[in-house]
């Protein structure tokens, strides 16, 4: 499921189905989520175990908030629908909006990808500051609290229902029980619902795990500030090093170095600049050797992308929904992360516009399903081509790895091909878009 066939959010149709919602998690997963749940219940409120941020700073929960984010196309269009201000409201508060078509430089397969003159906004941001001007948005809502300094103990289940019935928390050494009709996990790869699951009776999901012993290591440079080139230089077999180039607020650059398999950027200056040498274009060297470092680099390790296969479950508790990471989390790389999250969120608001509560998670799991599929097959199918990847293979990954390679040679000099490729990469459309006759003409034909 791509942003050609979710359901788009649309305030016209929410309608009022319970009393009060609680997210656990105040991360861009569990902020959109919140924005749909202000729609379908009187309150909503969203815990966080971080002090409440004064400045677009990163937080103790968020580590990986340190390195460049992309809001990809996709995530892009549903945030924008879910909070009809965010576009001016980032600009106002310093992000950039450049045209990928002029700005963006993709490298891959040895070249750099050719794009068709047609506009293409994304926004330019650091992931603080976007975190903030999404969580304002959703604290100004009415009915809904952002709870800060609040520690999750555990859900609240009632037996004889089988159903959660809300959650124990600790604040200021005081516990606290918060009665709801819904409770949300938007609380990341460190969700505790498995286990919970299996301590009262419930199947844990079956889960994947790839293991690609990745590391992303960023550093902050200066940026004229009428200078908005981005690069995307994605790893490419065997070559393990790759790199984002973003150029966010404050005349800032972001430079992120992605290694692959151990092969990791030192979090030093000197070595960071000359670890940059291993790429296979100069342009961010030089960019080093240029600027000045205005940050030390920070690193941020990732081990194994990991699914929790939640819809293969016999039996689920009404009342709990995991959301974001807390049931996948992909090879960072590729940006899916936020738009996957972006999608639960828009799922979730037309399954309670659709059927309230009553079945609520079968309906929901079906769809986030098809969504996180769609994610997963894109970042693993890439990492698949390292023989030192490990873990389950999809079927059929590694002949579509190999098309997809001939392909983007020919994007290279071929517009329309990059154009294709790009939608896909953004999630506007479902990698099976690029078997079309068409495409698929352009991409074998000969020279």
């Amino acid at each position: 499921m791509t942003l050609a066939t979710v359901p788009r959010y649309d305030d016209d149709i929410a309608t009022v189905v319970g009393d009060h919602a609680v997210v656990l998690g105040a991360s861009m997963a569990g902020l959109v989520t919140a924005r749909v749940l202000a729609d379908a219940f009187e309150t909503v409120t969203v815990v966080d175990r971080d002090s409440p941020p004064d400045e677009p700073v990163p937080r103790r929960g968020v580590p990986q908030s340190t390195q460049a984010h992309l809001l990809i196309d996709a995530g892009r269009i549903i945030v924008d629908d879910l909070f009809p201000t965010l576009s001016e409201d980032l600009l106002t508060a310093g992000a950039l909006l450049i045209d990928a078509s002029r700005n963006f430089s993709y490298f891959s397969n040895d070249a750099f990808l050719e794009f068709e003159p047609l506009p293409a906004p994304l926004y330019m941001v650091s992931r603080p500051l976007l975190e903030q001007v999404v969580r304002d948005s959703v604290a100004a809502i009415d009915g809904v609290d952002l709870r800060w300094n609040c520690q999750f103990l555990t859900f609240d289940f009632d037996e004889d229902d089988r159903r959660v019935t809300g959650v124990t928390l600790r604040s200021d050494g005081d516990e606290e029980t918060l009665p709801a009709d819904l409770v949300v996990d938007a609380t990341g790869r460190a969700s505790r619902t498995p286990r919970w699951l299996a301590e009262h009776g419930y199947e844990q999901p079956p889960v994947d795990e790839v293991t690609i012993d990745l590391a992303y290591t960023t550093a902050t440079i200066e940026r004229p500030p009428d200078d908005r080139r981005a690069y995307f230089v994605p790893p490419d077999p065997p070559r393990t090093r790759g790199c984002f180039v973003f150029p966010v607020e404050d005349d800032r650059w972001l430079l992120t170095m992605n290694g692959m398999h151990g092969d990791h950027a030192p979090a030093d200056a000197a070595g960071f600049i000359e670890y940059t040498e291993g790429l296979p274009i100069p342009d961010v060297h030089d960019l080093l050797e240029t600027y000045p470092m205005v940050e030390e680099p920070v690193k941020y390790p990732y081990m194994a992308s990991r699914r929790n296969r939640y819809w293969e479950l016999p039996d689920f508790p009404d009342g709990l929904l995991p959301v974001g990471d807390a049931i996948a989390s992909f090879n960072p790389i590729f940006g899916q992360g936020m738009t996957v999250a972006a999608f639960e969120a828009v799922i979730l608001h037309r399954e309670l516009c659709d059927g309230g509560l009553d079945g609520l998670w079968d309906r929901y799991v079906g769809n986030v399903e098809a969504v996180v599929e769609t994610a997963w097959l894109l970042s693993v199918g890439r990492d698949f081509q390292y023989p030192q990847t490990t873990g389950p293979k999809p079927r059929g990954v590694d002949v579509f790895s190999r098309y997809i390679d001939y392909l983007t040679v020919k994007a290279r000099t071929d517009g329309w091909l990059s154009r294709a490729l790009r939608e896909v990469v953004m999630m506007d459309k479902p990698p099976t878009s690029l078997l079309r006759p068409g495409i698929v003409w352009r991409a074998l034909r000969p020279w």
